[in-house]
């Protein structure tokens, strides 16, 4: 896209919403229309407004009904929720920590989250007072601990917490928990399967019962962390300025980190592990609609969930009737990504100099 034509769309913020917004429906219909049976968009459009306003499906096949509503329209709303709560969640951390390289993946977030759920897995952990909130208590709770010891390592290493640092430890930590997940893996029987494909990342199989496990904990922590985009923005400044302008920098750092991890500990639950999600998208917003987070972080919720759900439909049709893992997808996406970042911001470190 060329530079002016970016800067004359970037200064125009309901341009912005609503071309996220265009993308995320049309990739709604798209992943719900497109697969071995194609259901037409305006059939789709029929059994919504037959199932919310309880309209007659005149002419409508009654087989796409089961198509749409029990298999189809669930798996596009969960791979929503997932890319969205990935998305905002690692716009925050590079907000938070000034770097575009930055991300649930890359801090050892997800990492984290993904041991509390194997750990669940392998051990057969249900905890009578949550019952089918298990599993996502569980890696929330992880992915917190992750997050916070993270940071302890880093200020251990280097009081200034540089964010290369913070970063660095994030990988070592991801490395260190793929290992104990390696270890858990190597030890498993019958449930090999079940870990080994959860781990590699999908939405596949997953009902209305997924979306109700990570509907509550996406709307909490992207409500933390929407309320407190202006604090976001003081602090993408340094610490110092944000002090000096006011804010309660260890108090709004805390509530940021938990509400990440929070998103990130509810994605891992229900669809494994799936990575540069909140890499790529919030990168892209930002460098094409400014740093703002009052704006980047709903921009980035759509256009995560947008990006997610054609994962998805590629994953499930480019080799089709075989599933590829999502997570293979977007790390096809995102690995090439990343480098571009690293190489980027290398050089412009180097011209700085």
């Amino acid at each position: 896209m060329p530079k002016p034509f970016i800067q004359m769309f970037s200064k125009n913020k309901f341009s912005a919403y609503l071309f996220v917004f265009i993308f995320f429906i049309v990739s709604v219909f798209a992943g719900i229309s497109i697969g071995t049976v194609q259901v037409p968009v305006r059939d789709i459009i029929f059994l919504f407004s037959h199932h919310f306003f309880g309209t007659p499906l005149d002419g409508v096949d009654a087989s796409f009904d089961n198509i749409v509503w029990k298999i189809r329209f669930p798996r596009v709303l969960l791979s929503g929720l997932v890319g969205a709560s990935l998305a905002v969640a690692g716009a925050a951390f590079q907000g938070l920590l000034r770097n575009p390289l930055a991300d649930p993946y890359t801090l050892g977030v997800s990492s984290g989250a993904s041991a509390g759920a194997v750990m669940v897995l392998f051990f057969n952990i249900q905890l009578p007072w949550l019952s089918g909130f298990t599993l996502p208590v569980v890696s929330i709770a992880a992915s917190i601990v992750t997050i916070f010891i993270v940071i302890l390592f880093a200020q251990a290493i280097e009081r200034s917490m540089k964010v290369e640092t913070i970063i660095l430890t994030g990988i070592i930590f991801s490395s260190f928990l793929g290992a104990i997940i390696s270890l858990m893996i190597a030890l498993t029987g019958e449930e090999l399967r079940q870990i080994i494909g959860w781990l590699l990342g999908s939405v596949s199989m997953r009902g209305w019962d997924y979306i109700q496990l990570i509907l509550p904990f996406f709307l909490v922590g992207t409500f933390l962390l929407m309320v407190h985009a202006a604090e976001l923005n003081a602090m993408s400044f340094g610490e110092e300025k944000a002090q000096y302008l006011g804010v309660n920098v260890r108090r709004k750092k805390l509530i940021v980190l938990v509400a990440g991890s929070i998103l990130t500990g509810a994605a891992v639950a229900v669809s494994g592990t799936i990575g540069f999600v909140g890499l790529v998208v919030p990168h892209f917003i930002r460098l094409i609609w400014g740093p703002d987070h009052r704006h980047l972080l709903p921009l980035s919720m759509l256009a995560g969930a947008g990006f997610l759900i054609l994962a998805d439909l590629v994953a499930r049709t480019v080799i089709s009737p075989t599933e590829l893992p999502i997570g293979v997808i977007t790390s096809v996406i995102g690995a090439p990504v990343f480098a571009i970042i690293l190489l980027r911001k290398q050089r412009k470190g180097r011209g700085t100099a």
